[in-house]
């Protein structure tokens, strides 16, 4: 599920959009007019879209946008002229009026964004911890000191033995380590 937030100055403006994205299967979680209700409302939040008009009650959206923490998308709703002085700051733009396709199409498009950077950010690898590096550096100074390699060399004969014993290389330079004592 995607945080989605309406920010737009009018309540009833608002409540429309989220009426018609609620039509088409987006969930919407928030409505507000103000640019600190949305960041109180995203306080906690990794990521999100907020759907903004120009200019809210309490600041621009240039100003929220800055607030933003980095894994939330904008999506600017304004007239053409407001969309055109906003090109090229990372901002979506839908210049109004709109059809509904056009924005269910663009939602449609940011949400899969934020969909796609959470599964990268979920395979990526972990941080080794201290002990495991220590295992990894062992193993490398042994294979130096017995073999004559260099560390890279060392590093790379690990990797090549990890991935064709379809082990970490952690257990991988465990395994090496056992075999020299």
């Amino acid at each position: 599920m995607i945080n989605m937030i309406i920010a737009l100055p009018r309540i009833e403006d608002a409540r429309g959009i989220r009426s018609i994205l609620l039509k088409n299967g987006f969930n919407v979680t928030g409505v507000c007019t103000t640019g600190a209700q949305v960041l109180s409302q995203i306080d906690g939040w990794s990521d999100g879209i907020i759907l903004c008009g120009y200019k809210l009650n309490d600041m621009m959206y240039s100003e929220l946008h800055d607030c933003l923490p980095s894994g939330f998308d904008m999506l600017l709703m304004a007239s053409q002229r407001a969309v055109n002085d906003c090109l090229d700051n990372h901002i979506v733009c839908l210049s109004m009026p709109f059809k509904v396709h056009d924005l269910v199409d663009t939602v449609s498009m940011m949400s899969y964004a934020v969909t796609r950077r959470r599964k990268k950010a979920k395979h990526k690898p972990g941080e080794r911890s201290a002990e495991e590096a220590a295992l990894i550096q062992a193993a490398k100074e042994l294979l130096m000191s017995r073999n004559h390699m260099t560390e890279e060399e060392a590093y790379r004969y690990l990797q090549k033995c990890s991935m064709d014993s379809s082990t970490n290389l952690t257990e991988t330079a465990q395994m090496v380590l056992a075999m020299f004592h």
